[in-house]
């Protein structure tokens, strides 16, 4: 967190860097300031762990949605709401399965672990319903992974999974 150049005093706030360092200067200026450098990391890792949990689930859910578009065409009618809902719940559980393969540990810290469990879902939702909209905008067919509810309990499938069985 300190950058010392010509020599001159350390300065707080500043990214570290060997260029510049006078024979030892640098570690008598993290002596200083031993949390600065931690601190930031943590803040980093937070918005990364938050970032990659959100960013998983939309990509997961975007390759679901384009999967049951393709499979969707050659069905006309329409199945029961229920059971449609049963099966996006099925299929999220299966691709938080998967998604433990990939990535065993939570990417979430423990306290914000309840917050991203209902957080994050109704944030794909709404992305859902957004591409929706978009779709029938467009003229294309709308499938129900595309409305709110469905989006919803599709992402709350596959968070549940993360949340009960991550480490």
């Amino acid at each position: 967190m300190v950058l010392l150049l010509a020599g001159g005093p350390c300065v707080r706030g500043q990214l570290s860097s060997n260029v510049g360092c006078h024979r030892g200067k640098l570690r008598q200026c993290e002596a200083r300031y031993p949390f600065s450098s931690r601190i930031t990391t943590t803040m980093l890792e937070f918005i990364f762990e938050v970032l990659g949990e959100f960013l998983l689930q939309v990509f997961g859910e975007a390759l679901i949605e384009i999967g049951f578009h393709s499979l969707a065409e050659p069905f006309r009618r329409p199945p029961n709401p229920w059971l449609a809902a049963i099966g996006y719940a099925l299929f999220g559980a299966i691709l938080g399965g998967i998604s433990l393969l990939a990535f065993p540990n939570n990417l979430v810290p423990a306290a914000w672990r309840v917050a991203n469990l209902v957080a994050t879902p109704m944030a794909v939702g709404g992305i859902m319903a957004v591409m929706g909209v978009w779709r029938a905008r467009r003229g294309q067919r709308v499938l129900r992974i595309d409305r709110f509810a469905y989006g919803y309990l599709f992402a709350l499938s596959i968070a549940l999974v993360r949340f009960y069985f991550a480490a």
